[in-house]
């Protein structure tokens, strides 16, 4: 029987209540072993995966059962997003689109970006960037990301090249990592609220699944722990302590543990202190944890498709490597990606320096709008996201309003993701996007003002080819 705390990023029905204030604290509960013990009595575990045979139709003779659910994922669960691509605001061809503050994108800095992926050194092209290379990546890209995850995640050694595997994006990673290291039906511990969309990364391929905590394990073996840090949504930063206490839970149970640390850059309040897993001196258990990184966050990058693993165990590093043939990126890129990984003086002098002050004023921007809405909200200074309290608009406090007020924010113009999609105990709460341009952060405000003034022109209720419920599970 297995139980893990929540601590600050558990569901906010437990960290947040009526007396909720606009910009929240970071405080942490008790020790694991005296958590674990409270948290015996209560509610056995939600075990999700997006091949639960009760979500799946099968309306289509063409498919496998494995087609019919990874098609099922494609009708249900991006219904926002899939509605945004087909109308989206654009200032000068489509004005009355869709403004996107559910997608964690950073829109901040593409000038910088552009500028430095268009001058010369980025621009190469020779016979062994155009043929297969190592699986695990280029010898030249695992060395960058090697001294780049050294020098950036503050590594008390020298991270070693043989330990990377280079991936097309953060996506595969967690794909990767749920086959090699899982039986079909076994699943990860994951705190709750979480991105979403990792129950399909895990799923779609390895049929994983996820075990919600807090949990109670009955009857599924638990093979793993994922924490992200950066928190999404919540924002969370774990201390180094949280970190070896969460390690050390693991090793005692041989567990497991995928740290995601794709936003370790996005912090950008001086007073929060990040510090990565890779930071720490000793790890309990390196044999069985390993990181994930990305470039799809910290630098804007998400249509490029690089992300890292970084693992002493060489055999997740052999196997994931194995799928790389099927998730990696050209050489051309991995050669983009090397020169902008060692580049030191422009990510520290240029662009991480005008990165932090934009995320930080546009937080800013929406912050203050949210309060002047009188909407409380949590504040940590890390990521893209604000995870706002809306409950006071679901007069019945339940998820059918909320998917009804998150249909009239879509119809009105405004993508948002609602709490449901990352597994909210509570209805009522919303991911707000603010690393996006101000003309647009403030458009979609003014609409998000509409729709909670009642000032929409939208029925009450879904037509009934929307009656299914979406799960908007983006980043």
């Amino acid at each position: 029987m297995f139980t893990l705390p929540q601590k600050d990023f558990r569901a906010p029905t437990t960290c947040l209540g009526p007396t909720c204030t606009q910009d929240q604290g970071s405080g942490h509960g008790d020790d694991l072993e005296g958590e674990c013990s409270r948290k015996l009595d209560q509610k056995l575990p939600e075990l999700r995966g997006v091949g639960d045979p009760a979500m799946i139709s099968s309306d289509t003779s063409y498919l496998s059962s494995r087609g019919r659910m990874i098609k099922w994922f494609w009708d249900s669960a991006e219904e926002g997003y899939r509605t945004y691509h087909m109308d989206e605001y654009d200032e000068d061809k489509n004005p009355s689109g869709i403004i996107n503050l559910g997608t964690s994108e950073n829109k901040l800095c593409c000038d910088l970006l552009s500028r430095r992926l268009s001058q010369s050194d980025m621009q190469r092209v020779e016979p062994s960037l155009l043929q297969y290379a190592d699986w695990r990546g280029h010898l030249f890209l695992r060395e960058e990301v090697a001294r780049f995850l050294s020098f950036y995640c503050k590594s008390p050694v020298p991270l070693r090249p043989e330990n990377v595997v280079v991936l097309n994006g953060g996506a595969s990673l967690f794909s990767a990592l749920a086959t090699v290291l899982c039986e079909a039906g076994e699943a990860f511990l994951i705190p709750t609220p979480y991105y979403g969309a990792i129950t399909q990364h895990v799923c779609l391929y390895g049929n994983v699944r996820l075990a919600y905590v807090h949990l109670d394990s009955k009857g599924v073996k638990v093979k793993g722990l994922i924490l992200i840090s950066p928190q999404n949504p919540l924002g969370d930063v774990y201390s180094p302590e949280e970190l070896q206490e969460y390690l050390a839970f693991a090793k005692r149970h041989r567990l497991h543990v995928i740290v995601d640390e794709v936003y370790m850059l996005s912090v950008f309040e001086e007073s929060v202190g990040y510090r990565s897993v890779l930071s720490l001196e000793r790890l309990p258990d390196p044999q069985r944890t390993h990181v994930m990184w990305a470039t799809s966050k910290d630098f804007g990058m998400s249509g490029l498709r690089f992300g890292t693993l970084y693992t002493e165990n060489r055999d997740v590093a052999t196997a994931v490597a194995s799928l790389c043939r099927y998730h990696s990126l050209s050489g051309l890129v991995q050669y983009q990606m090397a020169q902008l990984l060692r580049d030191h003086d422009w990510i520290n002098q240029v662009y991480l320096p005008e990165n932090h002050a934009r995320l930080k004023a546009a937080h800013t921007y929406v912050s203050e709008e949210l309060r002047a809405l009188g909407i409380p909200f949590l504040s940590r200074g890390a990521g893209f996201f604000i995870w706002a309290d809306l409950r006071k608009y679901l007069p019945k406090g339940t998820f059918e309003e909320e998917m009804l007020l998150w249909r009239r924010f879509l119809d009105n113009k405004v993508l948002l993701s609602f709490g449901k999609a990352f597994e909210c105990k509570e209805p009522g709460w919303f991911r707000f996007i603010f690393s996006d341009q101000a003309h647009r952060l403030c458009l979609g405000m003014q609409r998000v003002r509409q729709v909670l003034a009642g000032k929409s022109q939208v029925a009450e209720d879904p037509p009934p080819s929307q009656s299914q419920e979406p799960s908007d599970r983006r980043r």
